[in-house]
Parts: structure tokens; sequence; C-alpha cells
């Protein structure tokens, strides 16, 4: 009995024994989530600023047309071209020995670019100088025979008019006298035929040096010594076809395609200012040169040529520019405003319903601008009112931008315009 009563009070539950402790693993994976959230959050705060302003891509607004008592009735964009520009090229096939050239170098008319392997010319030339010598020794052989065979006719003509010898041998000796004249007329014509392939085998030796065609800057250097040369395009591309390029900076133009719409506006001798795109507070006086009478049907524009009224090392073939093409105003419209702005067209964007561009300010905060638009001239956009020229605005805005908020600047992403 005692020992059945002992078992059924190990069973009862003792109400006064202190809890037992908690588990620590809820413990640990609540730290882990926590310590995620704060990661992210840190990620978050990097990715999107520290102060939560947007970065952004700027530009700046130019300024086209004219002032000044000039206003512009067009403007368009070309590129720099040179009137005179070649490909230097040695007139025979052979081997490169020397090249004198190179890139950005100034050259003057006739002066030696480059030199090919002479061996070939050389040797030419050493036959025909033989062969020359060899018609002038024959020539003399002849001469000589022929002093004889005079003298001879002269004297046997002599005898037979005494009737000392017979008439017979006299006419021997005069034919003979005559062929030998004959033969010294052939042995000089020879020599002459020997001095002028003489003559070329020197010029054969003179293709062998390549010259400057005109004076120039060397823009492209297209040979190394012991390359082949030919003036034609052999050896299945492993040839070359020029030694360099060379431009007469002094030819420099600007070429400008002028839709056709347009063209009517434009007249030979019309003052022009040309702004390259390099250079966009640089305004360069100019003038059209001719109109070329064609169109192209492709793009519906006619070719104009200006000529630049400034010979300046900065400007380079195959920039960019833009050029306004300007008449007199009147004096009462001398104060007018320059008609507008150019801006890329990323720059402006559309927002309930209106035209807008976003200009930044001197402490990173945006002022959003109302602004219309004129012409489209190639990647950009002519904006007639609401910019001026200098303001720097924002490409390609972000939905969320709006009126005074901040940005921060895309390092190494303003654009150079």
């Amino acid at each position: 009995m005692n020992s059945s009563a002992d078992l059924l009070k190990e069973l009862r539950i003792d109400r006064q024994r202190p809890p037992a402790p908690p588990s620590r693993r809820g413990l640990w994976i609540a730290l882990g989530v926590l310590a995620g959230i704060l990661v992210l959050a840190l990620i978050g705060w990097v990715a999107f600023g520290r102060d939560g302003a947007p970065e952004v891509r700027t530009a700046t607004a130019v300024a086209i047309g004219g002032g000044g008592g000039n206003a512009s009735v067009l403007d368009a964009t070309g590129y720099v071209v040179a009137r005179r520009m070649a490909t230097v090229s040695a007139k025979i096939t052979g081997r490169v020995r020397e090249v004198l050239i190179e890139e950005g170098q100034t050259v003057e008319e006739g002066q030696v670019l480059a030199t090919l392997d002479p061996v070939d010319a050389n040797a030419q030339h050493a036959l025909a100088r033989s062969q020359l010598a060899a018609a002038h020794s024959q020539a003399s052989s002849i001469q000589a025979q022929l002093q004889e065979a005079e003298a001879n006719a002269r004297r046997l003509t002599t005898l037979v008019d005494q009737q000392l010898v017979s008439r017979s041998q006299h006419e021997q000796a005069i034919a003979q006298r005559d062929a030998l004249r004959a033969q010294l007329e052939t042995a000089r014509r020879n020599a002459a035929v020997a001095a002028e392939q003489l003559e070329i085998a020197g010029i054969g030796v003179d293709n062998t040096v390549v010259r400057a065609p005109f004076a120039g800057v060397i823009i492209a250097k297209a040979a190394q010594p012991g390359e082949i040369v030919s003036p034609l395009s052999a050896g299945g591309g492993f040839t070359r076809t020029g030694i360099g390029t060379i431009v007469d900076m002094d030819s420099l133009e600007v070429e400008v395609d002028v839709g056709e719409s347009f063209i009517g506006r434009v007249q030979p001798k019309m003052p022009v200012e040309a702004t390259l795109n390099a250079y966009p507070d640089w305004k360069i006086p100019a003038e059209v040169i001719a109109i070329i009478p064609t169109a192209d049907r492709g793009k519906a524009t006619v070719k104009v040529r200006v000529a630049l009224n400034s010979n300046d090392p900065r400007i380079v073939p195959d920039m960019g520019v833009r050029v306004s093409f300007l008449e007199k105003n009147d004096p009462a419209a001398e104060d007018a405003p320059p008609p507008g702005v150019l801006v890329p067209a990323t720059a402006v964007a559309s927002r309930d319903g209106g035209r807008i561009a976003f200009v930044v300010g001197g402490d990173n905060t945006v002022a959003q601008r109302s602004v219309r638009i004129g012409r489209t001239l190639g990647n950009d956009l002519e904006v007639t009112s609401g910019l001026a020229g200098g303001d720097r605005v924002v490409l390609e805005p972000p939905a969320a931008l709006a009126d005074g908020s901040r940005v921060r600047i895309m390092e190494g992403a303003a654009s150079n315009r």
C-alpha cells in the first residue's frame, strides 16, 4: 500500500517548482531578421543617395541666331570639309624603304614624304646610260669612216676628170660615201633614242621618291618601311595603295544640307555665323560660297558651301558645325531678342499636355520651365521660349522629378555642347 501511495504522489503536478527557462532559438531568428532589414536599408541608402536626390545628366542650352543688326533667317547643321585633300601614293609598285612623315606634321609642296627601294630603277637607269654611250660610240666610228670615204671620193673625182681612173671606181667611192652618210644619220638617231630612254629611266628613279603635291598637314600615315605599295589595289588586300593623307588647311570650308523647303532663304555671298560644336562660345564669321544646283531626293536637301573667314588651327576637317544664315535687320529691330536656343531633344519632356524642361540651379535644385518648341535640327530641338543661352538643362528627366527637387549631377556625364 505504501508503495502505491508513493507512486501516486509522484504523478502529482508540483505547482511550487519554478518554470523552465524559455528557448533561445526564437531570439536568434528575430535578431537575424532585424539584421537583414538593416542591410537592405543600407544598400538602398547607398544606391539612391544619402539625401534621396536622383542622379541626372545635363547639357547646356546654346543660343542660336544673331543680334547686333544681323538676324538669322535660317539655321542648319553641317561639317567642316577640305577642298584639297589627297591620299598620296607612289606612281609605281615597289617596296617602301623609308617613311618620313608622321600624323600632324606640316609639309611643304615638293617635300619628300617617303622613298621606295630603287634597285630596279637604278639598274634600268644604268642600262639606258650604257646604251646611250654605245650609240655615241657607234656614231663616232661611222663619222670617222665617212670622213675617209669623203676624202677618197674627192680624190677619185679629180682623177676621173683626168681619166686616170675608171668611172666605175669613182662611182663606187661615191656610193660608199653616201652609204656611210646614211649610217651616220641612223647612228645619230639611235643615240637620240638612247638619250630619251635614259631620261625615261631617270623618271623611273624619281618615281621611287614620293613627294607632297601641295603644302598641308599630314592627317594619316598609311604605310611602314618594308611594305609593298602600289597605285592599284593588288595582292588580295595585302598591298598598300597610299603612303599618307595630306590636307590643305587653307582650303577648309563648311558643307551644309539645307532643306529644300528653306533653300529660297539662302543666297550667294550671304553672311553666315558658324559655331563649332567643340567651341560653342566661338562665333566664326563666314559667307555663302555657292548653292550646289542639285538636290538629294532621299533627304530632300540641297548642299550649300560656306567659306570660313578665319584660319585657325582649332578648325579641323569633319568637325560638326552649326551655321546661321544672316541678313540685315531694320534699325528698329536691332535690339530684338535672339530667336531661341538649341538643346538636345532628350531635355524636353511632356507633362500635363505641355512641353517642359528642367533647369539646374547653383544649389543643384531644378526649376521647371514651360517651353515652346521650334524646328528639329538633327538630334537637337530649337526652343523659342522658356530657356536662355547658357541654361543647364536635365537630360531624360525622371518621371518623379518636380519643380524645386534636388538632383545630383552624374560625374563625367555632362554634355560638351
